[in-house]
């Protein structure tokens, strides 16, 4: 009898130490998702009385500025649904991204920009324009420039769209923002990617290495095409490069390389190159 009554007492303290512990886990999951919310709460709220207090006064500026409201509305959006961190994460994310485009805004309006607004994600792998360059793609012209002009008004900050790098700068068009919408890249916008930023000094990775068939190893891929890592900064991890198109949007450039050193293109419905 006091050995089935040990027993029980051995149980039941088991029990209650684990359902304590599982509380605690639960407070402290709550407690990390409404820090999480409030930080980016305050980045929306910045960017929202920046939206609401600033008007453009050319093309650049005015482009920047509605660039930064529809990142305002992404980000109020993403916030009001947000169950988990991460998606806080994401909310807080969008509001920087329109800060720096408000940054940008402010700039070439000779406006003081103010207080600094932390990096976003993979902006400093994407790297930035650093001359200007203009192509021909599918009989239209795309061009980047390090600064804002006529012929460019329309500004990206840096950072990673679909798992893939578009650095910082000035284009004539926003040739990212379907990606942006959708989560995926279209064919024709891996040529223009690598057309546009081949050989440019300052962006956050080697056209020529993922050409020649480096998707998921930048360090090969640099070593490959004879580039040194130093040149190009620390480029952090790379991994989002080499995303699966069917989840993120991102694309797998394992087998880029192909017969004869041109582009074999597998299975060419998801692009998975």
């Amino acid at each position: 009898m006091e050995g089935l009554l040990l027993i029980a007492l051995v149980v039941g303290g088991l029990v209650f130490l684990v359902s304590r512990a599982g509380g605690n886990s639960k407070k402290q999951e709550t407690a990390k998702l409404e820090d999480a919310i409030a930080d980016a709460r305050r980045w929306i709220d910045r960017l929202g009385s920046q939206v609401l207090s600033l008007a453009g006064n050319d093309a650049a500026s005015t482009q920047a500025i509605a660039d930064a409201s529809e990142r305002y509305n992404a980000a109020s959006s993403q916030i009001s649904t947000a169950q988990t961190v991460r998606q806080a994460q994401l909310a807080r994310e969008s509001a920087l991204e329109g800060l720096h485009y408000i940054n940008a805004a402010r700039e070439i309006m000779g406006m003081p920009i103010g207080p600094e607004i932390p990096p976003l994600e993979g902006q400093r792998q994407a790297g930035k324009v650093t001359e200007s360059r203009t192509i021909d793609v599918e009989g239209r012209q795309v061009s980047a420039s390090p600064h804002a002009t006529s012929q460019t008004p329309n500004y990206y900050p840096g950072g990673m769209v679909a798992g893939r790098p578009v650095p910082a700068g000035w284009y004539s068009e926003p040739w990212w923002q379907q990606a942006l919408r959708t989560g995926m890249w279209t064919a024709g916008s891996v040529f223009l990617f690598s057309a546009l930023f081949s050989g440019m000094s300052g962006v956050g990775y080697s056209a020529a290495a993922f050409e020649q068939g480096y998707g998921d190893g930048y360090q090969d891929g640099l070593e490959a095409a004879g580039t040194d890592a130093a040149d190009s900064g620390d480029m952090g991890d790379m991994g989002a490069v080499d995303a699966d198109a069917g989840g993120d949007g991102g694309f797998d450039f394992g087998d880029f390389g192909g017969d004869g050193g041109g582009f074999d293109f597998g299975d060419f419905g998801g692009f998975d190159f």
